[in-house]
This record gives structure tokens, sequence and C-alpha cells, in this order.
């Protein structure tokens, strides 16, 4: 039998989960907590960072330099590896003990887990794959998620139900650090026993990346399913390479096996700032446009004038991408050639 829909009365504050990995946060922590303390402002309510693992008290500082007012904490050993039902079962515990209005979560790989767990068992909604938070008129969270294949913007609202929820990927906000913020704590008791949690974790098996991030490159030159084959591809290679880049793709080249999963850019893979993106057969719908919006220059490389990569660009080319690459490459290459000497 469902749950009756909880009143929205009582609920206050913002909270932040505030993901650690091997005794560090992630970056996405930092980024939504930064986010959570303007949506906080805005409100005039607190805003609380969940942090949950095995000896993290150290990290407390941190989150308060980071717009924490208070953090709840739960250090325990048996929260030493992310696992769902522990940190969901906590979790649920303390929104119906403390009631928060805003409950944002980075859409990692745990985080992806965590969130709907939680929200099934408040029985509110969840905005997932956010890409921008804000507050309305009425004091309504507002998420903007890209919807109905990339072409609108879908703003999404939960009106009847609290805490109001929403997962949002890595890299969408700046991390803004507040000198002097020290924030309360507030211990939480982790009364789990091993033997009532079903899955178990045996080994961790750790997979250093195999180049830098992408999120932290300069210069990067991005292909997308109009390149047209692997053999193709390898002109972005070469030209990200006399460019002194990295390579970016859209979904349909990692799909295809041209790009690695690590190399997509867009909604549901990296979101990047650099100095120039270059977009190479692109169409420019909006699943990629939002992880490319924050680059100081935006090169698009298109032979249709009415793609939409060419509203969100800075300089665009209309041409056969196979016909100007290798000059570019050329010219590139000789520039390079020539500062070398």
């Amino acid at each position: 039998m469902a749950k009756e829909a909880p009143k929205i009365e009582g609920y206050k504050g913002v909270w932040v989960f505030a993901e650690e990995r091997d005794g560090g946060l992630l970056p996405v922590a930092l980024e939504l907590l930064s986010k959570g303390r303007e949506i906080a402002d805005k409100l005039k309510v607190e805003l609380a960072a969940i942090l949950f693992g095995y000896n993290i008290r150290h990290l407390v500082p941190e989150l308060g330099a980071y717009g924490a007012d208070k953090v709840y904490l739960a250090d325990d050993p048996i929260l030493t590896n992310y696992r769902g039902e522990p940190y969901a079962s906590l979790m649920q515990n303390l929104i119906e003990q403390y009631k928060p209005e805003i409950v944002l979560i980075g859409a990692s790989s745990f985080g992806l887990d965590l969130a709907p767990r939680v929200a099934v068992k408040v029985n509110t909604g969840l905005s997932a794959h956010c890409c921008g938070l804000d507050i309305n008129q009425k004091g309504q969270l507002v998420a903007q998620v890209p919807g109905f294949g990339g072409s609108i913007m879908a703003s999404i609202i939960c009106p009847d139900h609290r805490p109001q929820m929403a997962t949002v990927r890595p890299g969408f906000f700046q991390p803004q650090r507040k000198a002097g913020h020290a924030p309360s704590i507030i211990e939480v008791k982790v009364n789990l026993r091993e033997e009532e949690i079903a899955t178990k974790v045996i080994k961790v098996f750790p997979q250093p990346p195999k180049s830098p991030p992408i999120e932290s490159a300069e210069i990067i030159v991005a292909g997308g399913y109009g390149v047209g084959s692997k053999e193709k591809w390898q002109m972005i290679e070469e030209l990200a390479k006399v460019l002194g880049g990295r390579v970016g793709a859209t979904r349909p080249p990692c799909d295809e096996g041209w790009a690695g999963e690590e190399q997509m850019i867009g909604q549901s893979g990296k979101t990047i700032r650099p100095k120039l993106y270059v977009g190479i057969g692109i169409s420019g719908a909006m699943h990629h446009v939002v992880g490319i919006k924050d680059s100081k220059v935006i090169v698009a490389i298109n032979k249709d004038p009415k793609a939409p990569i060419f509203q969100a660009c800075d300089f665009g080319i209309v041409a056969s991408f196979d016909e100007i690459t290798p000059h570019l490459i050329k010219e590139f290459a000789r520039a390079a050639e020539e500062k070398r000497k």
C-alpha cells in the first residue's frame, strides 16, 4: 500500500550529500555546496552537508569553507565503502527526523544509486541529471533538465512533496570557497549491523585513469556522429594533437567505439570549460551543448547551415569536415613548427 503524500509544512533547510572517496571530498560535493549556499541564502535558511563514511571527521572544516552551516556526520566502519542499503536507510532516518525542504546529490555513480533509493523511501519526487537549479517566486526548487531528445530545456518542480530532490552532474557549477565558516556538527548514530546488510564488499579494485581527465584540458577537439567512421575519426585525434589538446565526443561515437566513455561530453558525460572547444560533425543537441556552454571560445564545423550547434558557437564554419580538417591540421602543424624554431 502506497504511503500518503507528506505535508510540505515544517520542511526547512537545504541539504547537500557530501560524497567522499578514499578520505577526500569529490569535486561535485563542493560544487553543490556552493550552489546550495546560493539557494539557502535566497530562501533564508541553513545549508547542511551530509557526510557518511569512516575516519572522515577531518573533512568537516572543508565543508564549512564551502558554505555549510552544519554537518550531519555519520562516521562508522560499516560505512567505509558505499553501499546503497545502509546509506539510503541513514538518509531516510535523517530526512524524516529533521525535514529538509531540498536535498541535492551529485550524479556520480554512487549518487545515481543513492538518490532514487532515498526518494522512494521518503515518498517524494526526484529530478535527475539536472544542469541548472533555481528558486521560483513561490520558493520552490526549479530543476532544469534537457528533455525530448535534447530539443528543449524542461523546468521541473515538485510542489506537493518534500523534500524536493535533485541529482546534478559534476562540473555544472563552480565551487566557491568561503573563508572563516566553521560549521556545527550533528553526530549521527549508526545503528546498523553487518548481518542486516545484504550486500558485502569483498575487495575493491581501483582503476586509475589512463590519462588526465578531459575536464582539465584547455583545448578540446570533439567529434560527433557526422564524422562517419573510425577511419575518419583519426582526423579528430590528429587535429587535437597538433593543437596540443584532448579529444572529446558525443554519445554516438562512444557507442560506435570510436572514442571511450571517459571522452563523452554532455548531460550524460563530462562538463567542460576549456579555453578553446572545436566541435566537428556535431549537430548540437541540447544534451551536448549543456556540457560545453561554459567554454571560453566555441568553434563549430558542420556542413548543415541549420545545425543547432551554430546557435551556440562563437565561430562557425559551414563545410564538410573531411575537406577542411586536413587543411587545419596542416596549417596548425606548420604554425607549431615555426613556433618551435
